[in-house]
């Protein structure tokens, strides 16, 4: 059996991988270069949950809701007089405005990475397997919006669920994976 032919026996799983690997590349990424300043942006918030005993936010979930406003995606918070608003730390300025080529670059590469694992030799064949990363973009963009949810006594702050795993979970992996994989397929002419 030649290589390629193994290749293209799985290549859902690859993709799922890739997927993965891209969503948790790009949290990692937001992460090491954004937690510190996390940490500073929840400072006041934290001191006065813990005056009044309740727990802090750790800055691991705030850097989640970060990462999901890399893609657009709002986090809500409730508001003083009741109700919630939706906040995007880096359109309003309170983050950099480069973290929206964190997920754009993981998704890039994960989508030229699995076209290219396919054997992909054209554009059309390149942007459908470099899309398949939707497979586990979506899986982890659906926990995280779950995981990175902080929950304090009535009040709970949290990433969209409609667009965490619409605009999040599908819509980005699906575009710029398939444009990856559209590259490569190029690339990969002969």
């Amino acid at each position: 059996m030649s290589a390629l032919q193994e290749r293209s026996e799985k290549p859902y799983v690859a993709s799922a991988v890739a997927g993965i690997a891209a969503y948790l590349l790009g949290y990692l990424v937001t992460y090491v270069w954004q937690a510190s300043h996390v940490r500073e942006m929840l400072r006041g918030i934290n001191a006065v949950l813990q005056f009044f005993g309740g727990d802090a936010i750790p800055a691991w979930k705030a850097v989640g809701w970060l990462f999901y406003n890399a893609h657009f995606v709002a986090f809500t918070h409730p508001t003083l007089g009741g109700g919630s608003v939706a906040r995007n730390w880096i359109a309003s300025g309170d983050a950099p405005t480069l973290l929206y080529i964190v997920p754009v670059g993981c998704l890039f590469v994960a989508g030229a990475a699995v076209a290219h694992h396919a054997g992909a030799e054209d554009p059309q064949t390149g942007a459908t397997h470099g899309a398949s990363v939707t497979l586990g973009y979506v899986f982890l963009a659906l926990v995280g919006v779950f995981l990175f949810t902080a929950t304090r006594g009535d009040y709970t702050i949290a990433p969209d669920l409609v667009t965490g795993v619409l605009l999040a979970g599908v819509v980005y992996p699906a575009v710029v994976g398939g444009v990856g994989g559209a590259i490569a397929g190029v690339l990969g002419e002969d």
